[in-house]
């Protein structure tokens, strides 16, 4: 039974190895195709275009593509085993088929927490340099801002803030108003100030024309200043966000920043959660297939291969839109964050279960 089990693992490894191969080379021939006009209108340089762009997207193509590999090794590797009558061969000897399933079982976990840690630490980084040159060279007069108009911010329990415009790219502020109130919603104190630089060296926030007003009984202290260190709770990524922050980060730090958007109060924080969980269980998708392909391949049917592919096709189009579809509804708060990430996972889990258990042992 050892040998039976590293003779699946190693062909599921080598079927899976070139389907996350071809398909990633597909993936990059069509997408060079179609941008290849952009790349050349806005200057790009071929080693740009694949030392730049195509090197960081791999990573990011190949977690996308993983679940899909591991379906079609399972299917064409369980489908030939069927074909050839060994899976029969092999229950007839007394082997169960739960005890056949352990292989693909255990190379499913090995894969999904291979793309967990690359999602976790690898990606994150390759991400961020893409999106900067896709945004340079592809993205021109687009946006995937969050916050557009005017920004507003809780920097403490009893201060808010507004910048009419922020310029993410100089991480310069402009129109800047703060209030700060007393315990019984008075207005205590108010801050305007023309503009607000990020000090990258200091780590805090320099305002041009400064102006401070802090007000007592019947009265107020008016102080002005050219230029002025400002200490805010905010840093300037949680005023220029946008809808691909979450790919951009480890783990680690996007629990951080889903954080900081609820300390200072931003709006929209149901698309980072359900893109941090999606991340979280993207993985699960791996096993779930593994068990399916395993299943449906485990019996003779109508139509042999081209039944195999067709079925592969089908599910893996519909697993992917599933979890495409329900996202939007997270996002808009329609469903809780946790149930959309996870819905579309427990729903072909539950189909996989099933058909484990309906095939012949």
């Amino acid at each position: 039974m050892k040998r039976l089990d590293r003779y699946i693992f190693f062909r599921l490894f080598t079927i899976t190895f070139l389907v996350l191969f071809l398909l990633t080379c597909i993936f990059i021939l069509i997408d060079f195709s179609e941008n290849s006009d952009d790349f050349a209108d806005q200057g790009a340089t071929l080693s740009q275009v694949w030392g730049d762009y195509y090197v960081n997207y791999i990573p990011e193509m190949v977690r996308l593509v993983s679940p899909v590999a591991i379906f079609v090794a399972c299917l064409f590797l369980t489908g030939q085993m069927t074909e050839r009558f060994e899976l029969t061969a092999i229950k007839a000897s007394g082997i169960s088929l739960y005890r056949i399933a352990v292989p693909y079982l255990l190379f499913g976990v090995l894969l999904a927490g291979t793309i967990s840690y690359l999602d976790a630490w690898i990606i994150p980084g390759s991400n961020a340099e893409r999106l900067a040159f896709q945004r340079e060279y592809l993205d021109k007069g687009s946006s995937d801002r969050i916050d557009r108009g005017g920004i507003y911010r809780q920097e403490s329990n009893n201060a808010i803030f507004n910048i009419s415009h922020y310029d993410a790219s100089s991480n310069i502020g402009y129109r800047f108003n703060m209030v700060e109130f007393d315990d019984q919603k008075n207005v205590k104190r108010t801050v305007t100030a023309n503009r607000l630089d990020w000090v990258d060296s200091l780590g805090t926030w320099k305002a041009d024309r400064y102006q401070e007003r802090i007000f007592s009984e019947g009265a107020y202290v008016d102080t002005t200043s050219r230029n002025e260190i400002l200490n805010l709770n905010v840093l300037p990524r949680d005023l220029a966000r946008t809808t691909s922050d979450i790919y951009q980060l480890t783990y680690a730090e996007a629990l951080n920043y889903v954080e900081s958007i609820r300390r200072v109060g931003a709006g929209e924080i149901n698309l980072p959660l359900v893109q941090l969980y999606g991340r979280f269980t993207y993985p699960i998708s791996i096993l779930v297939v593994s068990l399916i392909g395993f299943s449906l391949a485990s019996e003779r049917r109508k139509g042999g291969k081209g039944f195999f592919i067709t079925a592969g096709l089908a599910i893996s189009f519909i697993y992917l839109a599933m979890m495409k579809v329900i996202e939007p509804f997270g996002a808009a708060g329609a469903i809780d964050p946790v149930y959309a990430a996870a819905l579309p996972h427990l729903i072909f889990l539950t189909l996989g279960a099933v058909l484990f258990l309906l095939a012949r042992k």
